[in-house]
């Protein structure tokens, strides 16, 4: 059954869970830009995301090192233990590599060692790897079917369409998704499944693509295939080389029109991970990020510094188009907002929940980008942005 042309939300009829379920509840943020849901917590970094991850690098290719051809996950792996072994370096320290152009590898290395390797010609940058994490509060509910942000924003068929989901992973048993099991991937250490066990890429997968039946939610591209490259822990932990690695990986498997969403960032600006963005942007896939929950200018934190064609950040806004207190800003970085206050959607263990952050602002420019490329519309602006800009509201 098709979603009736109504504006009247229609409630599913289920018993609300009556118990507010909250993850590191006390590093969530109120939103004090919206007094009817003053309770409501946005999600945040916790106190330890940005850290460095001691004798851990993220080492890039310069173009040059690879004679402009795009190599295979295993010639990357032979080409990094020869750079390593040409260095007096075991080869053995090499952990992971990352596709692209012209991709890189991840190493443990001393910093004498790193510091060796910058001197090489081959070699365009090397960072240390961080922690990334997110602090996510999570009320659960009981669905209904078109919410206020997606009747705000719009939403359309995404059957057929692909999102690649860099988060915390998917629900892959979600009945209100349809999820590609068979490209999906976990690039945690330690796990091998793409499932989520935090709920925050599941909640994004759903503002994306919750399917148009006769329950749960309906998503901006209704019925999208999302591809789940998980990169966070059931505690919401990552890292930065794990990010680099997912893009990488759609780097060598996505396709000209597929979107990715980013709903997550460290506390730093990595060039490397820009220019990882801007890689798989130039293969015509299009990307949505997190402009991010600081209140702070958005240009100091990647990926959201990212900029370029088909490089959407996106900032956050509530019901009333009041810019969140807790949304990133910026007029150079930030392209759009989107709703980001209180957004109901998909969760883990095929749950509903509500949750608030920039997280849930990009998921809708995804959306919209799914159904309409770099043809997105607007409708109206941001209230009150910090800049003095106001961002326009992506709208279908």
């Amino acid at each position: 059954m098709k979603i009736p042309n109504t504006p009247i939300m229609y409630f599913k009829k289920m018993t609300i869970l009556a118990v507010a379920l909250s993850i590191f509840a006390t590093a969530c943020k109120k939103n004090k830009n919206d007094d009817a849901d003053d309770d409501v917590c946005a999600e945040s970094n916790r106190v330890e995301s940005g850290s460095i991850i001691s004798n851990r690098y993220i080492v890039a290719y310069s173009p040059a090192a690879v004679n402009g051809r795009t190599m295979t996950a295993s010639g990357l792996m032979e080409r990094s233990r020869q750079m390593l072994e040409h260095h007096a370096i075991p080869a053995a320290k090499v952990e992971a590599v990352f596709g692209g152009e012209p991709g890189g590898f991840i190493a443990n290395l001393s910093s004498e060692e790193a510091n060796d390797l910058k001197n090489d010609v081959s070699i365009n940058a090397i960072e240390p790897d961080r922690v990334i994490s997110l602090a996510t509060c999570f009320t659960v509910a009981a669905p209904r079917l078109i919410t206020w942000n997606i009747a705000k924003v719009g939403y359309g068929d995404g059957t057929g369409k692909t999102a690649w989901i860099i988060d915390s992973g998917i629900d892959m048993d979600h009945p209100d998704l349809t999820v590609d099991a068979n490209r999906s991937r976990s690039f945690v250490t330690g796990v091998t499944s793409p499932d989520d066990g935090n709920g925050h890429g599941t909640h994004v997968a759903g503002i994306i693509g919750g399917k148009n039946n006769t329950f749960g939610v309906l998503g901006v591209a209704s019925g999208a295939t999302l591809v789940s490259l998980r990169v966070l822990d059931d505690e919401g932990n990552g890292t930065l080389s794990a990010v680099i690695q997912a893009l990488g990986y759609i780097n060598q498997n996505g396709k000209a029109g597929d979107v990715v969403n980013m709903s997550l960032g460290e506390e730093e600006s990595s060039a490397i991970l820009i220019q990882q963005v801007k890689n798989t942007a130039a293969r015509g896939i299009y990307l949505a990020i997190a402009a991010g929950n600081d209140g702070q200018l958005a240009n100091k934190y990647s990926p959201g510094n990212a900029n370029g064609t088909n490089i959407y950040t996106v900032s956050a806004v509530d019901s009333l188009d009041r810019f969140a207190n807790f949304s990133n800003y910026g007029n150079d970085v930030v392209d759009f907002a989107a709703p980001g206050v209180y957004i109901l959607s998909t969760f883990s263990q095929g749950r509903y929940a509500y949750l608030s952050g920039t997280s849930m602002a990009a998921p809708h420019v995804a959306g919209l980008l799914l159904l309409r490329g770099a043809r997105i519309t607007t409708s109206g602006y941001a209230v009150n942005d910090p800049d003095g800009t106001p961002d326009p509201i992506a709208h279908y």
